[in-house]
């Protein structure tokens, strides 16, 4: 099941933009105090740095990805997820805008 909508959340209206433009996103807080951020990449082949673990969790379009230490690249397109852990990069493959929330921890 694709998130579609989330519900009482506080959103930093300022966006995060990285790599020129080429991922722009969103930090949510919930009232539990988690945070995650929801946003997009545009096509491109970007690295990515963790602190935190990270699921990333597709919601619209497509992306490949390359944890670090492997030569595998895995699609994933709407509905799917992959987890990254945390202090650790990850390559990410887009050709078609990629929509996402990271999930953090």
């Amino acid at each position: 099941m694709t998130t579609e909508k989330i519900d009482g959340v506080s959103v930093t209206t300022q966006a995060n933009v990285y790599f020129d433009g080429k991922c722009v996103s969103h930090n949510l807080t919930y009232p539990d105090g988690t945070k995650k951020s929801v946003g997009v990449v545009l096509p491109a082949t970007l690295t990515f740095g963790t602190g935190a673990p990270e699921i990333m969790e597709c919601v619209g379009g497509s992306c490949e990805y390359q944890l670090d230490g492997t030569d595998a690249w895995v699609k994933v397109g709407t509905g799917e997820k992959f987890s990254v852990p945390g202090n650790s990069k990850f390559n990410i493959r887009v050709t078609e805008a990629f929509h996402y929330i990271c999930h953090y921890g």
